[in-house]
């Protein structure tokens, strides 16, 4: 069930009403969730819910074993079941195919023919977030960060919660589980903020996400006979497309969340506002972001030890980060790309130099934040070709075609008109983050309008502004694919 479709539309304030009525009974409300949560997944495929069901069960097990077991090898084992079988999920459906066609190819090269036995799987939806939500729970219990929970409907609904169930935020045990152990009230205040939130993700994902996704889909799928000036467009479209989509979707789960009473973590943090690499990383997809910090860098040493320990921390992390996000050698290279564009500042001591907003407090950046803002920038555009192509051919080709000298021709295109519509919304979708930057989103403070009439007022001009610039050109979540 897509968060922009007719079928949500009519399935949220169903859920929304039948889950305050029964505000008095927390118990009920956790199972109606995980009921909820159930339907809203299996809407897309219902085979797959017995992935979901099984990892919880796994997962609640371990958590109640690991209370009761003090030895600490058979505190690994315990642990090592759950990675396994929550990874082992994700490989199979995820990366088998990649890593038999991979096989296949090397011993082609010297000169071996071996038959390829590929499968044609479905990916489930959401497998990667949903994996890294259980092991998180596990992973904590290991560590004694947190008591395992003896209530299997609450860890069902913190599993399945389906606001976030398929593209996260990627929620910790420790900071979303609590919340289902505890009675939620409703708070007038705390779902006009979500509205708000949820309005805000629907303009991102429908104004801006989708109408780019035409015309860089358009351009990335033609870039052998398109111009540079186009292919730089194609770039600058799918920068703003990925963003507005990913974003969007984390805007609405958040807002949906706090509507039924549930503080979901912040996701993005308007990283293209960022001032270095480093920076971007901190504000892009922060849960993901933060998971490997703490699951994998951490334990891997960190930024401890020598610098080749350093260096080789670092490209594991990012090289990690961009095969999670899909079994292809462009994903793998995205990671590595961003990987060398890190490794200055670390190197340096400089990946801690912009913790705050930029110009915070200010209406304008200084001159060297713009110079850094927009270095960072073209290096995210560049590094957005290999995560958008569908070959590492189509990636290097399409990049040295940007830098060619036919660059600084005036572009002829049957599309131009569509595409400078589309430019002139992202320069106001971008003006409005701007001011809106040192809030949680841009348009947090809407509710906080006097008059009243004025803030009712501002959300009737973006819905419209939602319904007239809504393209025919629609296009899933680009991170159900993840």
């Amino acid at each position: 069930m897509f968060f922009n479709s007719i079928d949500f539309a009519i399935f949220l304030p169903v859920a929304f009403a039948i889950y305050w009525l029964l505000n008095r009974n927390m118990k009920l409300q956790n199972a109606f969730i995980v009921l909820a949560s159930y339907i809203f997944y299996g809407w897309w495929d219902w085979r797959f819910l017995s992935l979901i069901f099984i990892s919880t069960v796994i997962d609640y097990s371990i958590g109640r074993q690991l209370s009761k077991e003090e030895r600490p090898q058979q505190r690994k084992y315990l642990l090592y079941t759950s990675v396994l079988v929550n990874l082992g999920f994700l490989g199979f459906f995820k990366y088998y195919n990649f890593f038999v066609e991979n096989f296949v190819s090397a011993f082609s090269f010297f000169g071996a023919d071996i038959p390829s036995n590929t499968l044609n799987i479905i990916l489930p939806v959401g497998i990667s977030f949903y994996t890294f939500q259980t092991l998180s729970y596990t992973i904590d219990v290991y560590r004694k960060k947190l008591e395992p929970t003896t209530d299997f409907v609450s860890f069902m609904a913190y599993v399945s919660f389906f606001p976030q169930l398929v593209a996260g935020p990627i929620e910790r045990a420790t900071r979303l589980l609590p919340q289902f152990h505890q009675p939620r009230r409703f708070e007038y205040n705390q779902a006009m903020d979500g509205l708000a939130q949820i309005v805000w993700g629907l303009f991102k994902k429908i104004v801006i996400a989708d109408n780019c996704a035409r015309y860089a889909d358009m351009i990335f799928d033609n870039y052998t006979s398109e111009s540079p000036v186009m292919l730089l467009l194609g770039a600058i479209f799918f920068t703003f497309q990925i963003y507005g989509d990913f974003s969007g979707y984390s805007d609405i789960a958040i807002g949906t969340a706090r509507i039924f009473g549930f503080d979901l973590m912040k996701n993005f943090a308007f990283p293209y506002f960022s001032r270095d690499i480093a920076e971007f990383w901190r504000r892009w997809h922060i849960s993901l972001s933060t998971w490997f910090r703490d699951y994998l860098y951490i334990p891997l040493g960190g930024s401890r030890g020598n610098q080749w320990m350093q260096i080789r921390n670092v490209f594991i992390i990012f090289i990690v980060s961009g095969f999670w996000h899909g079994a292809n050698w462009t994903f793998i290279i995205w990671g590595a790309l961003n990987a060398i564009y890190f490794l200055p500042l670390l190197l340096l001591k400089r990946n801690r130099n912009h913790l705050e907003i930029v110009a915070k407090g200010k209406y304008w950046p200084s001159l060297r934040e713009m110079g850094g803002m927009g270095i960072t920038f073209i290096l995210t555009v560049l590094a957005w070709i290999f995560f958008r192509s569908e070959t590492v051919k189509q990636a290097t080709d399409m990049i040295s075609g940007i830098f060619s000298f036919a660059l600084y021709t005036v572009p002829q295109h049957p599309e131009m008109e569509g595409m400078c519509y589309v430019l002139v919304y992202i320069l106001v979708f971008q003006v409005i983050e701007w001011l809106g930057r040192e809030s949680d989103f841009a348009i947090q403070r809407i509710n906080s309008i006097r008059p009243v009439f004025l803030s009712f007022l501002c959300y009737y001009i973006i819905i419209m502004t939602i319904i007239l610039l809504s393209s025919s050109y629609e296009v899933a979540f680009i991170y159900f694919q993840f």
